[in-house]
């Protein structure tokens, strides 16, 4: 791989950090807040304290709230993205370090007045569903305001909100800020193609990759002492941000942290407990192709270090332009409008894939309303799994497109983690197939098998332990703080149970919590079990597709752009797709398995 992999453009966004017109911008939106705040005043927080007016003119002043919230948060949005951008790719700008510091800070006036909505809007709760039938923008919203009149029961006092909005900002959010810091700026010196070289962390976890068992084996042997150096730290930012989740989720009246995670997920805790009520009947079949790849790879147990190992004629690498190609004729096969949106994505350099130092590990998609457009982060390395990651950010780019396309507002696209690796999945999976179905030679089937299934089982089996190592943080937590040790103790705890004696009980990842950044966001505990809900709804889905074709896109698009106006089960129900139920979760499983199968029976 020759070509070096691009860096975004964000320049018509704003030209810079220097940028006159955001400064504007961010002292539109405190005056915006303000101006929506006397309106909350005046016109909004007196119909809470006497009678009621007509439903019309309730509706009338629902409408301008509607309209003034999202001017509002468009706006508010595409600031906050643009600062976000410029860190998660250089955390060593001290400048828009500063900004985002000063913008979070002018934000805690409008996260106080967002607090104050809830509350009254739960207060006129009753009056909702007549005022809502009146045409306008709050009919157009009325998702919106029954589920924020539903959430206010678990609110604290409004005094005790406002607390908490400006406290997180040098408590759970400023862990979390730690933690990306401290795993973004680390670089580990390792000798790699016969050069001692400076890897930033990003790049050292990418060789778990690499076709030489011994490049892996010393670059998780290098990772556990970078880890080790790093863990007192790590460990204290995650005692922060799971204390203040606790303290506020008992304040709030929540059952756990798990309860407030299922609201934002929008779905119940008897969905969740069918879909992992699969999960762990599948979890023989996944052991079985760990202890299968072992064989492969000639080991008597597979080691923790080798989990992403390549297998059969894996060991091709490509440049970028081959990966776009790639994604754009497969794209292709599945909706034309598809592969216009990552055609755009590509040529408009809404794609940042170079490794380097200062810049976060991992990969994600992140939506601008201001433009209506997104950016795709990721850390390419050349290989077939980051090929796969890229049609998978790309496809969360293309469910911002659907949204976009429809003309849908910032209130109207508040999607729950559940739906929103739908389309990514969904991407992941088109490709996938389409190499899968061109494929004669058994090692190349080998290795694309590989490939998907150690991403699938890394979403089923890894979510599954690390669902069960929050779940078991939380709970030690509650009582006391934990040290890093016990931390990594839980870690082994909880991989154990998933792998069971699908890996080397010896060899597994005590420090997998340090540099997984999902773990340390207060607003939201339990950022993985929707992986888990995305890879085997979008499985479902491409099933019905599969079925019906080219007709499918449409109901599909029109599914992404509504995401964030019906919960999962009502979108679900739209195909047939009953999410309460395990049957549909095993069906989905089911197709992991005959996967498995035929991946076993290559080495027969």
């Amino acid at each position: 791989m020759s070509q070096t992999p691009p860096r975004w453009d964000l320049s018509n966004i704003y030209a810079s950090l220097d940028d006159p017109q955001l400064q504007a911008d961010m002292q539109a939106v405190i005056a915006q807040t303000q101006q929506l705040a006397e309106f909350y005043q005046s016109e909004l927080l007196p119909l809470a304290e006497k009678d009621l007016p007509s439903s019309e003119a309730l509706a009338q002043r629902l409408n301008k709230l509607i309209d003034e919230l999202n001017t509002l948060l468009e706006k508010a949005s595409t600031i906050g993205s643009f600062l976000f951008l410029n860190i998660s790719t250089n955390s060593f700008d001290k400048q828009a370090e500063q900004l985002l510091s000063r913008f979070q800070i002018d934000m805690v006036p409008l996260d106080n007045l967002l607090v104050q909505l809830r509350k009254w809007l739960g207060k006129v709760q009753r009056a909702l569903p007549e005022a809502l039938q009146h045409p306008g923008s709050a009919n157009q919203h009325a998702f919106f305001l029954l589920e924020e009149a539903e959430q206010s029961r678990y609110l604290m006092s409004e005094a005790e909100e406002m607390l908490a909005n400006e406290l997180t900002l040098s408590g759970g959010t400023a862990w979390g800020q730690l933690q990306g810091v401290l795993t973004s700026q680390k670089t580990a010196e390792f000798e790699l193609e016969g050069k001692m070289q400076q890897l930033p962390m990003p790049a050292l976890i990418n060789l778990r990759s690499h076709p030489s068992a011994e490049v892996r084996e010393r670059a998780y042997q290098t990772e556990m002492v970078v880890w080790e150096e790093l863990k007192e730290p790590l460990a204290a930012c995650l005692n922060g941000v799971k204390g203040e989740s606790l303290t506020l989720d008992k304040k709030r009246g929540r059952r756990d942290s798990l309860h407030a995670s299922l609201d934002l997920s929008r779905i119940d805790e008897d969905t969740l407990e069918a879909m992992f009520s699969a999960v762990r009947a599948s979890l023989p079949t996944f052991r079985r192709y760990f202890q299968g790849k072992a064989n492969y790879l000639g080991m008597p147990q597979l080691p923790w270090w080798s989990l992403l190992a390549p297998l059969g004629k894996s060991t091709q690498t490509y440049s970028f332009d081959e990966a776009r190609e790639l994604i754009l004729t497969y794209f292709g096969s599945f909706s034309p409008e598809l592969a216009n949106f990552a055609h755009t994505a590509f040529a408009k350099n809404w794609i940042d894939a170079e490794q380097r130092p200062g810049k976060r590990g991992g990969a994600f998609c992140d939506s601008i309303p201001g433009v209506k457009e997104s950016r795709v982060m990721c850390n390419f390395d050349g290989s077939l799994d980051q090929v796969f990651t890229l049609a998978h950010e790309l496809g969360h780019g293309f469910h911002n497109y659907c949204a976009y396309k429809a003309g849908k507002t910032p209130l109207q696209t508040r999607t729950p983690m559940t739906l929103a690796e739908t389309a990514s999945i969904m991407c992941e999976t088109i490709v996938f197939n389409a190499i899968h179905e061109a494929i004669s030679d058994p090692q190349e089937e080998l290795a694309i098998l590989e490939t998907n299934l150690a991403g699938s089982a890394e979403v089923v089996v890894d979510i599954y332990s690390r669902f069960l190592f929050e779940k078991e943080v939380f709970a030690r937590r509650a009582k006391s703080t934990l040290a890093a040790d016990e931390i990594s103790e839980v870690m082994l705890w909880a991989q154990r149970e998933a792998y069971g004696d699908g890996l080397d009980p010896n060899v597994l990842h005590k420090y997998m919590w340090t540099w997984k950044p999902h773990y340390y966001s207060p607003q939201f505990a339990f950022y993985n079990y929707p992986y888990t809900f995305g890879l085997l709804f979008a499985t479902g889905l491409y099933a019905i597709y599969a079925q019906r074709g080219a007709e499918f896109v449409p109901e599909y698009m029109q599914l992404l752009a509504s995401t964030g106006e019906a919960k999962p089960v009502d979108l679900a129900a739209r195909f047939g797709i009953h999410i309460s139920d395990q049957a549909f979760w095993q069906s989905s499983l089911d197709v992991l398995g005959s996967r498995i199968e035929r991946y076993l029976s290559l080495g027969q």
